[in-house]
C-alpha cells in the first residue's frame, strides 16, 4: 500500500506541479498587487473635469424622439447631450440627433477622466474583439486611445454614446493573464466555474491527502507510537 501511495502522489504531483506553480504564482501576485493600480486610478483624475450647462432644450423638442424609456445626460467635448434609451444621442442644446462620436471627441472626453500629462500616440476605432481581447465584455464600436507612457496605457470610449468605458496598461495585463491561469478558463478568461478547473482542484486534494498519507505510513513515529499501543506486533 505504501508503494502505491507513493507512486500516485509521485505522478499527480508531476502532471499538476506546472498547474500549483501558476496557481502560486498568481496568488502572490494578487496578493502583493494593489488594485488601485491594476484598474488604473493613478492614471486618472480623483474627480472628472465637469461643465455646468443652461438653455438645455426640452424632451419634447427633439428630432423625431422615440418613446423614452432612460435618460441619461453625457457630456462631450464640452457640449450636452442626452443619451435616450441606450441607443440615441440628441445635442441638448440643438436637439439635433448625432450619429456617434469622432475621434477628437472621444479624446475630449478620455481628457476629461485621465490626467492631463498623458500625450495621446494613436486613436484607432474597433468594432469587434476576441474574446481574449482586453476590452471584451464592454460596448462597441469604441476608440482606443494609445498614450506615450511606458505602461502602454490605453483608454476605451464608447464611440455611439461617448461615455468613457476603462483604462488598460501592463500592470493590468499581467493580472488579467495571470487571472487566466487562475481560474483556467483559457476560453474567455472570467469562467470560474470551469470543468478543467473542478477536475484540478479534485486533483490537487487527493494529491495532498495522498501526501498526508505517505507520510502517516512512513513516518518513524508513527510506528513507535503503533508499537506502545499494539506490543505484541512485531
Amino acid at each position: 500500500m505504501k508503494k502505491t501511495i507513493r507512486k500516485t502522489h509521485r505522478y499527480l504531483g508531476i502532471f499538476l506541479g506546472i498547474q500549483f506553480l501558476f496557481w502560486t504564482l498568481s496568488g502572490l501576485y494578487f496578493s502583493w498587487s494593489d488594485l488601485d493600480n491594476i484598474h488604473g486610478d493613478h492614471f486618472k483624475k480623483e474627480i472628472p473635469t465637469t461643465h455646468a450647462f443652461n438653455q438645455l432644450i426640452g424632451i419634447s423638442s427633439l428630432e423625431k424622439v422615440p418613446p423614452i424609456k432612460t435618460l441619461e445626460l453625457r457630456e462631450i467635448n464640452k457640449i450636452p447631450y442626452y443619451w435616450i434609451n441606450n441607443n440615441y444621442l440628441y445635442n441638448a442644446i440643438t436637439g439635433k440627433l448625432k450619429n456617434g462620436i469622432t475621434k477628437n471627441e472621444a479624446i475630449a472626453v478620455a481628457n476629461r477622466f485621465l490626467k492631463p500629462d498623458l500625450k495621446v500616440k494613436d486613436v484607432k476605432l474597433i468594432t469587434a474583439v476576441g474574446k481574449h481581447h482586453e476590452y471584451r465584455e464592454k460596448l462597441l464600436p469604441a476608440y482606443v486611445i494609445s498614450y506615450n507612457q511606458k505602461d502602454h496605457l490605453k483608454a476605451y470610449v464608447s464611440a455611439n454614446d461617448g461615455a468613457f468605458q476603462t483604462v488598460r496598461h501592463r500592470n493590468w495585463r499581467w493580472f488579467d493573464f495571470l487571472w487566466m491561469t487562475h481560474t483556467m478558463d483559457y476560453q474567455t478568461r472570467d469562467n470560474f466555474n470551469t470543468t478543467l478547473l473542478r477536475a484540478f482542484s479534485l486533483l490537487g486534494l487527493i494529491t495532498v491527502l495522498s501526501g498526508f498519507l505517505l507520510w502517516f505510513t512512513s513516518s518513524p513515529t508513527i510506528r513507535k507510537v503503533k508499537k506502545r499501543v499494539n506490543p505484541s506486533k512485531k
